[in-house]
């Protein structure tokens, strides 16, 4: 149960900032036996991983979670109060909900995604889903520390992105430029500041990877 109400906050949160309803639960397509994974990913020491597999009969999913890492949040549960302790537990679960819901919600429409795409919207997604928290959580502060602590301090393990290490920097690279765009954005504050917001991430999601891109490399 602890589980499925992490998860379900998780999406929540995610499909009511891009507002991208009829989304199945995810908590439906949960893993949290590695062993039963299949032998290509199941080696890999990792937290999260997202399994697509497609055929003449359609797309099916699945999302692992460590359970180790499931307990944590359980106890501490990030949509109450998000910290240093529980911050790095909440963006490998958000990350595995941002793919599922992204790739979900492309697939009703009929449009194929690049890795590179999920990748560079999850780094989006976890800069995004952070700041409103904490703001909610503390509405007196905005946590400027935020960007370098994803994107300045992060790096990317060799050990387990391999050949994609260099996909991964590009993803976290643009992902860096567009919510620095963001963070006025962001902290201002107010119906009309909240609205335009809203409408540049609702649009930026929307985007194909080749649209995502485009506009990045148009920021300043």
């Amino acid at each position: 149960m602890a589980a499925k109400r992490i998860l379900r906050g998780l999406q929540s949160l995610l499909t009511g900032i891009y507002d991208v309803p009829q989304i199945p639960e995810v908590d439906r397509f949960l893993l949290t036996d590695a062993g039963a994974l299949p032998g290509s990913v199941a080696h890999r020491a990792a937290d999260e991983q997202l399994l697509v597999s497609e055929d003449a009969h359609g797309m099916a999913l699945g999302l692992y979670l460590d359970p180790k890492l499931l307990k944590r949040l359980s106890r501490a549960d990030p949509q109450r109060a998000l910290h240093g302790g529980n911050l790095a537990d909440f963006w490998t679960a958000l990350e595995g909900v941002s793919h599922f819901v992204y790739l979900a919600w492309n697939a009703r429409h009929d449009r194929a995604v690049s890795l590179h795409e999920l990748e560079l919207q999850a780094e989006v997604d976890k800069y995004v889903c952070s700041t409103w928290l904490m703001r909610a959580q503390n509405p007196g502060r905005f946590p400027a520390e935020l960007h370098r602590v994803l994107f300045e301090r992060a790096r990317v393990d060799p050990r387990l992105a391999g050949e994609r290490s260099g996909l991964y920097q590009r993803a976290n690279q643009g992902a860096a430029r567009f919510c620095h765009r963001l963070a006025d954005s962001l902290r201002a504050r107010g119906a009309l500041a909240q609205a335009v917001v809203s409408a540049e991430l609702r649009r930026f999601y929307r985007l194909t990877n080749a649209g995502k891109l485009h506009y990045i490399a148009g920021l300043g």
